[in-house]
């Protein structure tokens, strides 16, 4: 399960509207439950229809997340035109072991990639 506080589940949702059209990303972080949401700059050539996180401020919030205690609890990206649901490319990029929250245009679900595995979203 992974938990999330509302007010941050509408921080991250903020966010992608304002990356919107192209696909937002970025990193829920905490110890328990969600406790900063991190927004990352989308750098991939196309990213109307995809998303990269750009490797130094990747980098530079993971250190800082260590500094501060915090883990990674989830990587948080949208699907400005499609549903809440992995891509082929989300399951074949996959690289953490952590739940991918993808949000689409019929709501918000996280899974474990490239399993494709769902894990329950407990907002708080």
């Amino acid at each position: 399960m992974l938990y999330v506080p509302r007010g941050l589940l509408e921080e991250t949702r903020a966010h992608l509207l304002r990356e919107a059209p192209k696909e937002g990303v970025g990193l829920w972080a905490g110890r328990r439950e969600v406790e900063r949401v991190i927004p990352l700059p989308n750098v991939h050539p196309s990213p109307l229809t995809a998303y990269l996180a750009d490797p130094l401020a990747l980098l530079k919030a993971l250190k800082a997340l260590e500094r501060e205690g915090l883990s990674l609890l989830a990587i948080y990206h949208s699907h400005p035109r499609g549903p809440a649901f992995p891509s082929p490319t989300d399951r074949k990029e996959a690289r953490w072991r952590v739940p991918y929250v993808i949000f689409g245009t019929d709501g918000v679900r996280a899974f474990l990639l490239p399993e494709g595995q769902e894990v329950a979203l407990v907002v708080l």
